[in-house]
């Protein structure tokens, strides 16, 4: 016999949608620190370029603005699954 209650439905329901908000919300702390960081290799690689060693400053620059698209790409699909959930919570109180 099983004595445990079952959580209903809106329950369950809310609990994905607080899961979902804390991964999206860790994902968008970690792009920002990512993005933080791109701008710093960015500023190394124009202070490279600067200082007439181009190839260091190449690779540095390259390096910054890759790492940047990784960041905004990370950042959008936080941003996506927090409008994921904002829209399943409201179409859950229609």
């Amino acid at each position: 016999m099983n004595n445990k209650l079952t959580p209903n439905h809106s329950t369950i329901e809310l609990s994905i949608a607080q899961e979902r908000l804390r991964q999206a919300t860790y994902s968008f702390n970690l792009a920002l620190i990512a993005t933080t960081v791109s701008f710093f290799i960015g500023l190394v690689g124009a202070g490279l370029i600067l200082s007439n060693q181009v190839p260091e400053g190449t690779v540095a620059a390259a390096s910054g603005l890759a790492s940047s698209v990784c960041c905004i790409s990370l950042a959008k699909d936080a941003n996506d699954r927090l409008d994921k959930v904002l829209a399943e919570i409201n179409d859950s109180e229609k």
